[in-house]
């Protein structure tokens, strides 16, 4: 993050910002805040206003941002609600996130619970131990009624073996059969001419502001990291669906 914030200082002094978005002659300026994130790497999908005047909410493919309406200065955090007890950062997130995951449905890794009473979708990497830990419990997930959808999280990034392991895995003929022995620890085969959309979803991962494995996504949104026992993520989703 001191990397990020220092390129943003940079980009700052070395650039002067454009007009807000206007059509001048037919072509579109660039608004300053897609201007000044650009120069950061980071690509803006939507800008909205913020409950605090003068600071703009950014929904980028690294999460969101707050920034002020001249793209000078940048923030990242949690904006809190406190008299109303929301995480504001978090709402705005959860819809993004229940979007992104429709957008990626059919490549899925899926567990599906025999009698089905909720969804969750999880963010996953073979080389975790926390993710290894539920999957040896998958069975009790099931047996709560609840059905598990794999996403892959390669924690070393796209260069990593990390990711060639998880592309094999998506591959595989049987690719639940063939996670659930990555995830014991069995050496992961390679399929020829693998294409798998492992990339995609470390992207969409980055920008649901998954940070590490397990991640769990609930239906409505809401993100819980780390590892849960199912006992507790069943509490957990009945808590949430009466809410």
């Amino acid at each position: 993050m001191k990397k990020l914030f220092l390129a943003a200082a940079l980009a700052v002094s070395a650039s002067a910002y454009a007009e807000e978005a206007t059509q001048k002659e037919g072509v579109f300026a660039i608004n300053p805040i897609q201007q000044s994130l650009a120069g950061l790497g980071l690509s803006v999908n939507e800008i909205t206003d913020s409950p605090i005047p003068g600071l703009k909410t950014v929904i980028t493919d690294r999460g969101v941002f707050y920034s002020s309406t001249d793209g000078r200065y940048l923030m990242q955090g949690a904006l809190i609600d406190i008299p109303n007890r929301k995480n504001l950062t978090e709402d705005a997130l959860s819809g993004v996130r229940k979007e992104g995951l429709k957008q990626y449905e059919d490549s899925m890794i899926v567990y599906k619970a025999k009698d089905e009473k909720h969804q969750v979708t999880i963010f996953t990497d073979i080389t975790c131990g926390y993710c290894r830990k539920l999957h040896r419990e998958l069975e009790d997930y099931l047996e709560a009624g609840i059905t598990v959808k794999y996403l892959a999280f390669p924690r070393g990034g796209i260069q990593s073996q990390g990711y060639e392991d998880l592309m094999n895995v998506w591959c595989a003929q049987d690719s639940a059969n063939a996670m659930t022995e990555a995830k014991a620890g069995n050496p992961v085969a390679d399929v020829k001419d693998c294409t798998a959309p492992v990339a995609e979803h470390y992207q969409l991962g980055q920008k649901f502001g998954v940070t590490g494995t397990p991640a769990i996504i609930l239906d409505d949104g809401t993100i819980i990291p780390g590892y849960q026992p199912a006992a507790e993520l069943a509490a957990s989703l009945e808590r949430n669906a009466k809410s």
